[in-house]
């Protein structure tokens, strides 16, 4: 069987799934509202103390469907994931770019690169504005981090806040994908950064990686009906597969 294949067998449901991609990914749907998100926002609440909105900010918006008041939000939306959009939605438009949402998924410990908010603008994209994201994207975003940081910190196990290619393939493996060693060096090379020392992912790293796999994965899956770990794919659609992954977010 090929290295990927036991990621999606349906022979092989014991295996734990990577989290999965947006509906507009061609994923099936999940819930996205069911969590609250993983870590509070102090940072944001830090950095911004002096221009929280107006407690009008929220009610302006009112629509008795949506959770506190805030129209794209579905009922049960956990406050904290409503705050943090809101928080960093500076001009109350309804959607928040790139930086907005760097602002938004970094805290007092960890700031996410500029590159991996491009790439979760590209997977988790308004179908209405393909540069920013609305309330509905948001919170799908803070729910996928939230599963992502749990595979994180399990295959973490000196808890140092780092992962290496070994925890790294353990962690793979974990989530159905049994990478060969080829494959994990090529992508784990691509966080060398030529100090001499060991290279190791951060959380921002480790999910860039994660969904840029589990992306391209899901591609091949379309291209591979029975599963067998192999496709025949013209020119073309090779290129419309991958060039997306590279050019998106770079």
């Amino acid at each position: 069987m090929s290295s990927y294949t036991r990621s999606y067998s349906s022979q092989q449901s014991y295996a734990p799934s990577a989290p999965s991609l947006p509906d507009s990914f061609d994923q099936q749907d999940h819930s996205y509202y069911s969590s609250p998100p993983p870590h509070p926002s102090d940072y944001i609440r830090q950095q911004q103390q002096q221009h929280q909105p107006p407690p009008s900010y929220a009610a302006g918006y009112g629509q008795s469907e949506y959770s506190y008041g805030y129209s794209g939000f579905a009922q049960g939306t956990h406050p904290d994931v409503i705050r943090s959009f809101q928080m960093v939605d500076s001009d109350r438009s309804g959607y928040i770019d790139e930086n907005e949402l760097q602002l938004a998924l970094s805290s007092g410990y960890q700031r996410f690169n500029i590159r991996t908010i491009r790439l979760l603008i590209f997977l988790f994209k308004n179908p209405n504005d393909p540069l920013r994201i609305g309330p509905k994207e948001f919170a799908a975003l803070w729910s996928c981090l939230d599963q992502w940081r749990v595979i994180f910190e399990r295959y973490d196990k000196d808890r140092s806040g780092k992962i290496d290619l070994f925890e790294l393939r353990d962690a793979l493996y974990g989530i159905g994908y049994a990478m060969p060693p080829s494959v994990l060096k090529v992508l784990i090379s691509k966080y060398d950064d030529e100090s001499g020392r060991k290279i190791e992912l951060n959380f921002d790293n480790f999910v860039e990686c994660g969904t840029i796999l589990k992306g391209l994965t899901e591609k091949f899956k379309q291209k591979d009906s029975r599963y067998t770990g192999t496709a025949t794919i013209n020119y073309d659609e090779f290129m419309s597969m991958l060039i997306p992954f590279l050019v998106s977010y770079d």
